[in-house]
């Protein structure tokens, strides 16, 4: 047993000197270069795993409209990817993290390059935001337009979020000793985005949708059947696996991860799942998005709960998705097509919410948090989300449009943005 204990160690000592070489094991120095690499690895896998649910966000949307329309859901995710990209780049990272890449290149190479992974990491954050918008505008949203308004987003409305609660100015929400927490007893406290990545983008998508007006087959017929159930339950299954590194990865270091992380999110996309299956009467599309309803909602206080918690946040997560999906497209006659405002808007809300609610002791979450502290942030995100997105919004609407004509809505937007259908052969 000691003699296979020593060629562990021998086979991990050769391992390591190979991989850092021979100053990774002098002293501090050393450790400190493993420590480097660690972090790089462990962020640059969490960043993969959030670009990978960007896939999952373009198959939800083509599964969820009509097949006239899936060149355009492909195509508006990953050019949004790109636009997102280098707007975080120059403009929105520089203002919510204080980070100018405008340096030489030996500043930000330093540590393995864990600037950069970490720019990689967080830029998954805010181009969730445009992903999340487009299957709220889908089928009759101009491609130009709606990408000027993700790009103002992205550049300004999210950073800024980003920035008072987790970033270069979070002192007065985020800090221990800030406004919040001298006031309410602890401050904001958001793990992984429920609020500020999905409550923005949901509350963002909101006005769109209702300056855009119902797709002209909905107003006239109030039902449109989605296209492929079996894309629209693939991009759910890629949403949920890289969620993992959605909220795990959230941990910003290797040495901060944790598994209580990872089975929260496992036992509230089972709560939000199963919710919607008994509410929605097992519906298809509702226990698809159920999951990701208890994924939204468990992101701000997974490192809190206690899992039965967890489960419980999960479950009221994909309640409230059903019955505000089903509310906002027969009562309020919002055609929301993919329902991004109960799924994001609402569920993230009630993430944060949930937070105060469940991160405490008395409910055998790690405590730390206040309610009123939850309360005040995602009052103040949804007020912001609002008045930014009715401004962008209505301002295009004014001036150079944000809906397809008639004509190339009856097309589809395939034919009339990209020139293309999704299957070309059945064009002649």
């Amino acid at each position: 047993m000691a003699l296979t204990r020593n060629k562990i160690l021998m086979t991990t000592v050769a391992a390591a000197t190979m991989l850092f070489g021979q100053s990774a094991w002098a002293g501090e120095e050393g450790l400190a270069a493993i420590t480097n690499s660690s972090n790089t690895l462990f962020i640059l896998i969490g960043a993969v795993m959030i670009l990978a649910m960007h896939s999952g966000f373009a198959f939800l949307e083509v599964g969820s409209v009509r097949k006239k329309n899936q060149v355009n859901a492909l195509n508006k995710i990953i050019a949004e990817w790109g636009f997102s990209t280098i707007i975080y780049f120059f403009i929105g990272y520089p203002i919510s993290r204080g980070v100018n890449f405008l340096v030489p290149i030996n500043d930000m190479a330093a540590n393995n390059g864990l600037d950069y992974v970490r720019f990689f990491l967080f830029l998954g954050f805010a181009a969730c935001i445009p992903a999340i918008i487009s299957g709220g505008v889908a089928e009759r949203s101009r491609f130009w337009t709606n990408s000027i308004a993700g790009g103002i987003f992205v550049g300004l409305v999210y950073p800024f979020i980003e920035g008072a609660t987790w970033g270069d100015f979070s002192t007065a929400l985020g800090s221990s000793e800030g406004w919040l927490a001298t006031t309410f007893g602890a401050p904001f406290h958001d793990f992984a985005g429920s609020v500020v990545v999905h409550a923005t983008g949901g509350w963002l998508a909101l006005p769109a949708i209702i300056l855009l007006g119902a797709r002209i087959r909905v107003a006239e017929t109030d039902t449109i059947e989605v296209s492929s159930i079996p894309f629209l339950a693939l991009g759910s299954w890629i949403l949920i696996v890289g969620w993992f590194g959605f909220n795990v990865m959230s941990a910003g270091a290797i040495n901060n991860i944790s598994g209580l992380v990872a089975i929260n999110s496992l036992l509230a996309m089972v709560g939000g799942t199963i919710a919607a299956l008994v509410l929605s009467k097992n519906d298809a599309g509702f226990v698809h998005n159920g999951a990701l309803a208890g994924l939204v909602a468990v992101c701000a206080g997974s490192d809190l709960y206690h899992p039965v918690g967890a489960l419980a946040v999960g479950a009221v997560a994909g309640l409230i998705f059903v019955f505000m999906f089903q509310f906002e497209t027969s009562k309020l006659k919002w055609d929301d097509v993919l329902g991004v405002w109960p799924l994001h808007g609402l569920c993230g809300i009630w993430g944060g919410l949930a937070a105060g609610i469940f991160g405490q002791e008395a409910l055998g979450g790690a405590g730390g948090v206040s309610f009123m502290s939850q309360l005040v942030v995602s009052l103040g995100v949804i007020a912001v989300s609002l008045g930014a997105s009715f401004t962008v919004y209505g301002v295009l609407k004014k001036t150079i449009g944000i809906r397809l004509n008639a004509q190339q809505e009856r097309m589809g937007s395939d034919i009339s943005i990209h020139s293309i259908a999704s299957s070309p052969e059945d064009m002649f």
